[in-house]
């Protein structure tokens, strides 16, 4: 592995939960500038990947290494003395959008930029001028520059969901995990959201792990797609290579007949893709 071009690098991580494993020696590698979708079933250890990868969780006791772009988030199931400054560049997105609704959306934003500024400053809220504009600026690309001074919770699903993405903007992330971020959301939010997600990967080079259970929108923005089955990576390569059989696998589906009610991941990300369905559906 080159250091230098890895965002993220993970080696032999394991993570159990009383008798459960959670994570069972997961290794992966995902390049800087890369948008991955990382997809399976409810349970499958996408979630707890994250929040090992943000250094949130410590991984078992003498497992596995993290580094993001060469630096040790983790090693051996303790966290590094320098997760701080090293969580500055990542951002992280939650499907509860962590938001504090009595607060104006610019400040909810600016909260982003909190790594960044003296400890009393984070204390009092005070940011500058230039700050505030960044701030607005970041609210602008994800379309809700208007809603500045609206209080976030009166603010639909979909909008806090942006003005969560444009507070890892403003927090200048070269990192974005995202924890299924439109799980709650109806389609045409769940598709701005991944399209702020896309712009920021293609504009800015932002390297974005995206947690999805709706496999339509891995195959539609996500040219990499990553799949975890009962803690394990079971798939990681071109979302396009995802066939109606690999996700029937991945998805614990056993048979055409399971998968194509509407009520399923596998039976969203299917519908209307002619290519899966030729795959052997």
């Amino acid at each position: 592995m080159t250091a230098e071009k890895s965002a993220i690098e993970i080696a032999t991580l394991n993570k159990t939960f009383g008798k459960r494993r959670a994570l069972d020696k997961v290794s992966l590698r995902i390049s800087a500038g890369e948008m991955v979708a990382l997809i399976g079933p409810s349970g499958s250890g996408k979630s707890t990947l994250l929040r090992h990868i943000s250094g949130l969780l410590a991984a078992d006791r003498n497992s596995g290494e993290i580094r993001i772009f060469g630096r040790q988030v983790q090693s051996k199931g303790a966290v590094s003395a320098d997760i701080r400054r090293i969580r500055s560049e990542v951002g992280f997105i939650f499907q509860q959008f962590n938001l504090v609704g009595r607060l104006p959306l610019l400040t909810n934003v600016m909260v982003g930029m909190l790594p960044r500024v003296n400890t009393w400053r984070s204390l009092a809220g005070w940011f500058t001028r230039d700050e505030k504009l960044r701030a607005m600026h970041a609210l602008d690309c994800v379309g809700l520059a208007e809603y500045a001074a609206q209080r976030a919770s009166t603010l639909s699903g979909g909008q806090q969901q942006r003005a969560a993405i444009a507070r890892a903007v403003e927090q200048r992330a070269r990192i974005i995990l995202a924890d299924e971020p439109i799980a709650s959301l109806d389609p045409e939010s769940a598709r701005m959201v991944m399209e702020c997600l896309t712009a920021l990967n293609h504009k800015d080079g932002v390297t974005v792990l995206v947690s999805l259970h709706q496999v339509q929108f891995a195959l539609q923005y996500c040219p990499r797609s990553i799949a975890m089955k009962d803690g394990r990576v079971v798939f990681d390569g071109p979302s396009e290579a995802l066939t109606a059989t690999a996700l029937r696998n991945i998805y614990g589906l056993k048979s055409a007949d399971s998968d194509l009610d509407g009520t399923t991941p596998l039976s969203r990300g299917l519908r209307g893709r002619r290519v899966a369905f030729a795959a052997g559906i």
